[in-house]
């Protein structure tokens, strides 16, 4: 499954586009199973970082301060160059910007490590990453938008995310390596749930797909307008993110994942924050939504070539 994998991916995001095409009326129950499916997933990626090397990665000062600074200095600069030339269509605007300006803290260390990015690093990264794009969002929305908007903001689904995608799954990936290190049986148990990774993606791709895919149908015409601003985004940040690798000095594991951690946007967390929204602005949750099935796509490109982008014979000075 792993040579096959992003096959498999692909053709799990299209048996979710048809399931969600066909038979609509599952989409909420699979949207309430992204979240399991996700933390599961992200629990085997723990799984797989020791968490003596986490604990030595919070020291890695260069790579903590190039994902703050492509996250929170680049990509406001490339949003706000695109921003003029979005539809004028207040919701669509704020949808954008609500998924655009938040960093991605869970799946996108799993596609950085297919990508042969550094999981650990990442990882690292994620609680400051959730801080920051909490306390720097309603900044962001005013500049943008005016203090109207500013405030739609809550807390509380970055610390449910938070909550049961990463401090969960952390603590049970630590507790099974602790036990697999000590019993035989743990050791097997290791061995076998890293064994799901593919399947997991799979199935949390299909589960984000088939859940939202109908939310575009209303909508259609309102939000694909913005499809092209997506995928450049995806291009420019590519390219944005290995420049900020190279000016800090990272290595090519590093490299790669501040590629994945520039592109990468919070989907999954945002879209709470969008459906709060008052009914006029309900065109941002799907503007939300489409970002999530332009980026999974991205995702699957991503993998196949950021390590082309960055490649491993690739000379990154990095300071003594």
């Amino acid at each position: 499954m792993e040579h096959h994998q992003v096959a498999i991916y692909l053709v799990a995001m299209a048996a979710g586009a048809l399931l969600g095409r066909l038979a609509p009326a599952v989409g909420p129950g699979l949207e309430h199973a992204i979240n399991p499916v996700l933390g599961a997933l992200l629990f085997v990626t723990f799984l797989q970082v020791p968490a003596g090397e986490l604990v030595r990665s919070l020291r890695d000062g260069r790579f903590l301060a190039a994902a703050l600074v492509v996250n929170f200095v680049v990509v406001p600069l490339v949003v706000a160059a695109m921003f003029a030339f979005l539809p004028t269509d207040q919701a669509v605007r704020v949808g954008v910007l609500l998924v655009l300006l938040c960093p991605c803290v869970d799946y996108v260390i799993v596609f950085s490590g297919l990508a042969g990015g550094s999981n650990r690093r990442l990882l690292a990264a994620t609680p400051l990453l959730l801080v920051a794009q909490m306390l720097l969002l309603p900044g962001f929305l005013y500049l943008f938008m005016g203090s109207g908007l500013a405030d739609v903001v809550e807390v509380g689904p970055f610390l449910e995310a938070f909550l049961f995608l990463i401090v969960i799954p952390l603590g049970l990936a630590w507790g099974l390596q602790v036990w697999a290190a000590r019993r035989p049986a743990g050791l097997k148990v290791s061995d076998a749930a890293t064994t799901t990774m593919v399947p997991l993606m799979a199935m949390t791709l299909l589960a984000v797909v088939a859940s939202q895919f109908p939310k575009l149908g209303d909508s259609f015409g309102d939000v694909a307008a913005v499809v092209p601003f997506y995928v450049l985004f995806l291009v420019v940040m590519a390219l944005a993110g290995k420049a900020v690798a190279r000016a800090f000095r990272l290595d090519v594991p590093a490299g790669r994942a501040i590629v994945f951690i520039g592109a990468t946007r919070n989907s999954l967390v945002v879209l709470p924050l969008a459906l709060a929204l008052p009914d006029t602005l309900a065109v941002a949750a799907v503007v939300v939504v489409t970002q999530t099935l332009v980026e999974v796509l991205g995702m699957v490109a991503y993998v196949r070539l950021v390590p082309r982008l960055v490649p491993g014979d690739e000379s990154v000075p990095r300071a003594s």
